[in-house]
């Protein structure tokens, strides 16, 4: 499949975004089951859900931050650019 003008166009202006938004934030905060799911597929014994011997329900894990680094931001708002500037000199799509 090969992608059109506009298509490409679409793609660069949504790096650009999420490259920007990257670059406005500091820290992402997980919600509950996802940090759940990364304590069991890490397999590090201080963030695994602890069984309570009284109650049959799991204790809260403090919810896991993730801090994106500042390279990732500019990357993507770099290559976006590069997409949206090559977009306009592809030629108009037929029809």
């Amino acid at each position: 499949m090969d992608f059109n003008r506009n298509q490409i166009m679409m793609l660069g202006l949504l790096l650009l975004l999420f490259g920007t938004q990257f670059r406005l934030v500091e820290r992402f905060t997980l919600n509950e089951p996802t940090t759940r799911f990364l304590a069991a597929r890490m397999q590090d014994p201080s963030q695994q859900p602890v069984q309570s011997m009284f109650i049959n329900a799991q204790v809260a894990l403090p919810k896991k931050e993730v801090r994106p680094p500042i390279w990732i931001g500019y990357s993507l708002i770099s290559f976006g650019s590069v997409l949206m500037l090559h977009s306009i000199m592809l030629p108009k799509p037929a029809g």
